[in-house]
């Protein structure tokens, strides 16, 4: 794959106070991507970034359109070879996209960084699967879906973010996207290697609190373990 043939976006809702960190990961990467595409959901709180970053290409919606919604329209508008969602609370170690840019799979997963002050929460969420790494934890996503997998664009756009069940609590879209790319015969690559530092803070639970004073939801055939199990790093 050409080496700058992805786009990055940059997904926020109310983490205006959080977005320079992840803007400046990508800006620091040793090898850029194509485009980076910072959205604002309706969340109003990132009108100082432009003139901090003009370099970047900006979205700053004033009406929450909601995850599913946000990602389709911003999926629409993508014309590198691959594309990547990130929160823009998290952030992107230096060498991600110089790494990611050797792959010729559909989609490409890697490891993830937790950190953050509640950090810790995800010991409770996926017991056993997160180790002590560097004062944070490691959490091994090899084979395995994640809201920040790169994914071919086309292949992306002919599915589209949907729902995962009309019933769940959290849309899963990026989850639905992983499995209905894998149903068609999508071909992926795992990086062994920590690309995502995920951001475990305050403003996660204000935003999803009925999230954690409910029990996983399971459906049929499922079971709480890592590959069962949803964590969004987009929204």
């Amino acid at each position: 794959m050409p080496l700058n043939m992805i786009t990055v976006v940059i997904a926020s809702y109310k983490y205006g106070h959080l977005a320079a960190h992840c803007v400046e990961s990508l800006l620091s990467q040793t090898i850029p991507p194509k485009r980076i595409l910072f959205v604002d959901d309706g969340g109003l709180d990132c009108s100082h970034l432009p003139n901090l970053y003009p370099d970047i290409e900006y979205v700053l919606r004033h009406k929450n359109l909601g995850i599913v919604d946000n990602f389709q329209d911003i999926l629409s508008q993508i014309n590198t070879e691959y594309v990547l969602f990130i929160g823009a609370d998290n952030w992107l170690r230096s060498d991600a996209i110089e790494l990611l840019s050797n792959a010729s799979t559909d989609i490409v997963t890697y490891d993830i960084i937790v950190t953050g002050e509640l950090k810790e929460e995800i010991l409770d969420r996926v017991p056993g699967e997160a180790q002590p790494y560097q004062g944070d934890l490691y959490w091994d996503r090899q084979e395995q879906h994640h809201g920040s997998m790169m994914y071919r664009t086309v292949f992306g756009q002919k599915i589209g973010y949907k729902k995962r069940y009309e019933d769940g609590v959290h849309p899963q879209e990026d989850w639905n996207l992983w499995d209905k790319m894998l149903e068609q015969g999508a071909t992926v690559t795992s990086l062994k290697e920590g690309l995502l530092f995920y951001r475990r803070h305050r403003e996660n639970f204000l935003k999803y609190s009925h999230e954690a004073l409910q029990p996983i939801e399971l459906h049929s055939n499922e079971s709480i373990n890592s590959k069962n199990s949803y964590f969004n790093f987009c929204a």
